[in-house]
């Protein structure tokens, strides 16, 4: 018989906190002040919406990423700035339904987003409540990756398939950190809860097939190869960086 032992989570968030810091949830009001939610950031710029703080917050995030970085392309910060957003996106969700049994409703028009922080500081949910865990892929896929993903393409040239494999990745490195967390700790539960919600996530036709289902290498590249120093990813689908096209005379 197996024994689950679930952390209440309160109405803060702050069994999260644990986890370590791309799992926590901010509660509240933003301190800096107004910060777009994420349902305005990936709105169309055209919508006529109010102007945000730091007008389309999208493009101010990427644009901030291709400086930190040294992006020779748009469409690589472009992809590093969204993998680093599903990665929050499911270490919050996932980590709350592995260690609490239950998930915050991140509805994109509760949660705020500020494009000038990092973890753990980006994300504020103005009002906790929960839903089932099983609407896992409803909260996460359906409601932020997918319009997420629509908007970044509305403004770079990036490719469906790249920005799935980014959240399949994601994912995936979120039940690692998961799974070492379980073991340090000796809970063990946590672990396999983390890996049986996961699976269900990939087997979605938008993720499915992104990963190779046996040592979770992704099929496609993030781009990060093309920053200046950067080499593959753990997971790349290639061994070395690949050799840039010869130019035709």
């Amino acid at each position: 018989m197996v024994l689950l032992l679930f952390v209440d989570l309160d109405p803060e968030l702050k069994a999260l906190d644990a986890l370590g810091g791309f799992f926590v949830l901010r509660t509240g009001v933003p301190p800096r002040g107004p910060l777009p939610t994420l349902a305005s950031a990936c709105a169309d710029p055209r919508s006529g919406r109010p102007k945000e703080v730091y007008g389309d917050s999208l493009t101010f995030r990427v644009r901030k990423v291709a400086q930190s970085i040294r992006a020779p392309e748009a469409r690589v910060a472009a992809s590093v700035a969204q993998q680093g957003l599903a990665a929050r996106f499911w270490s919050v969700a996932l980590g709350a339904a592995a260690l609490c049994g239950r998930l915050p409703d991140l509805d994109p028009e509760l949660l705020f987003w500020d494009p000038d922080a990092s973890a753990p500081d980006d994300l504020w949910l103005r009002e906790v409540r929960f839903r089932p865990v099983g609407d896992l892929d409803a909260v996460v896929r359906a409601g932020l990756l997918a319009p997420l993903g629509a908007a970044l393409r509305s403004r770079h040239r990036v490719a469906p398939a790249l920005l799935w494999g980014n959240a399949a990745s994601a994912l995936a490195g979120t039940v690692r950190q998961l799974d070492r967390w379980a073991l340090v700790h000796g809970r063990p539960d946590v672990g396999e809860r983390a890996r049986a919600l996961a699976g269900g996530l990939l087997a979605h036709p938008d993720l499915a097939g992104t990963l190779d289902p046996v040592t979770l290498r992704r099929r496609s590249c993030c781009l990060y190869y093309r920053v200046p120093g950067g080499g593959v990813c753990g997971d790349c689908c290639f061994d070395r960086p690949p050799r840039p096209a010869p130019r035709r005379t």
